[in-house]
Formats: C-alpha cells, sequence, structure tokens
C-alpha cells in the first residue's frame, strides 16, 4: 500500500479534508493578505464548514479559525495525500509512537 499526492485548491477541499499548503498565487495584495493570515508553505490546513451557497468558507489553521470568500481560497494551492486504495489522510490519524 503506498502513498500518493495530488494539488488542489483550497477552495476544493471536502469538509474534513486536510492539506499542506504548497503555493499562494494572485495578485499582490490578496497574495500579501493572505501569506499574512499564515497561510504560508507547509503549512497543514483543513476545511471545516461551507456556507449554504459556498461562500465563505471557513479553515482551521494554526490553531484558528478563518474564514475566506471562495475567490481568495481559488489562490491557494495544498497538497493532499491518498492512499492507493482511495482512502483520504484526513480520515487516517497517524500515530507518533517512538
Amino acid at each position: 500500500m503506498g502513498w500518493w499526492t495530488i494539488e488542489k485548491r483550497l477552495s476544493e477541499l471536502k469538509p474534513g479534508e486536510r492539506g499542506i499548503v504548497t503555493r499562494v498565487s494572485g495578485s499582490g495584495l490578496i497574495k500579501k493578505r493572505l501569506l499574512e493570515m499564515g497561510l504560508v508553505k507547509g503549512t497543514e490546513i483543513v476545511m471545516v464548514r461551507k456556507a449554504p451557497l459556498g461562500d465563505p468558507i471557513e479553515f482551521q489553521v494554526k490553531g484558528y479559525n478563518l474564514s475566506l470568500r471562495k475567490v481568495e481560497a481559488d489562490n491557494v494551492f495544498v497538497t493532499i495525500g491518498e492512499l492507493e486504495n482511495g482512502y483520504r489522510n484526513s480520515s487516517i490519524v497517524p500515530s507518533r509512537k517512538p
């Protein structure tokens, strides 16, 4: 059984799904704002929920909840790891015991 990864836009995550930020795009001001909110490369982020009409989207990042508009979340790319059999890493919590 092996792992493979895919890159998605932050706005494409489903509730409970987690990813690692790989890059942030967008114009200067939008990109700066997203980076200042902690969405930097290597940061783990979890999608909490979407509003009924899909905008805004709530995420948990660095111990706080962050709500972004869909158009803002489209500028953040995350890597999602998956098992070959299709189970997402969000449903598997690896043990960190020595």
